[in-house]
């Protein structure tokens, strides 16, 4: 079993390295310490060396870690897709990763005990019709209906991108993510945020401008 605090020292060491290489400060570089799956005390020896964000993909697992491990001071992410009926469970994420509409956003601000929701629209950027998110071609459609959502605040992008055998091979996607926030923000929409990247291409996903990178076997080790 991995050692997590050297596990994440080792992922934290990268992408500084990466956002360095990139040109960039390494705090605007975060990471996502993807817990899916991995018990709490696993969590616990995450917190206690430092990392404060953790992702989780399933609604009721977030809600049950939530609650055990209230007394820490971390920040969950929502980084799985959305299913309205469990929109209460959803809607506490600090933020929710893979907003794809209206529909979705009007059942999380409902059910969230604040009444606002911190979210990234997700992009089906390999356009993939097995897959959900949101086409580039309809992003800007999208982002402009969402505005109209009260409760809401969108802060960027989550990309989807198809899996690939070789890390280069994602850079074309990668790519036109960057392409598409820099036209959505030219727009006037928050592009702050850019969700993107994991174990294997999280040095190329800062490089095109990843604010989180999504890491969990490299941290915890095989589930």
């Amino acid at each position: 079993m991995r050692d997590v605090a050297v596990a994440l020292a080792e992922v934290r060491g990268a992408l500084a390295a990466a956002a360095r290489d990139a040109g960039r400060d390494p705090s605007t570089a975060q990471l996502i310490a993807v817990s899916k799956t991995h018990p709490s005390d696993r969590i616990r020896l995450a917190a206690a060396a430092g990392q404060r964000d953790f992702g989780e993909n399933y609604a009721q697992e977030l809600a049950s870690k939530q609650a055990e491990l209230s007394g820490l001071d971390v920040r969950w992410h929502f980084i799985g897709r959305i299913q309205r009926n469990k929109a209460r469970w959803i809607a506490s994420a600090y933020r929710v990763h893979a907003l794809e509409g209206v529909a979705q956003a009007e059942a999380l601000v409902a059910r969230a005990a604040t009444g606002r929701v911190a979210a990234l629209v997700a992009v089906n950027v390999g356009e993939e019709p097995q897959k959900t998110g949101v086409l580039p071609s309809e992003l800007l459609r999208t982002l402009d209906a969402l505005r109209g959502v009260s409760g809401l605040s969108v802060h960027g992008l989550m990309a989807l991108p198809p899996v690939v055998d070789a890390v280069d091979a994602v850079r074309p996607y990668f790519m036109r993510m960057a392409a598409l926030r820099e036209e959505a923000e030219a727009l006037g929409h928050d592009m702050s945020e850019l969700s993107m990247g994991m174990s294997a291409d999280a040095a190329l996903a800062v490089a095109y401008g990843a604010t989180w990178v999504r890491v969990g076997t490299a941290i915890f080790g095989a589930r």
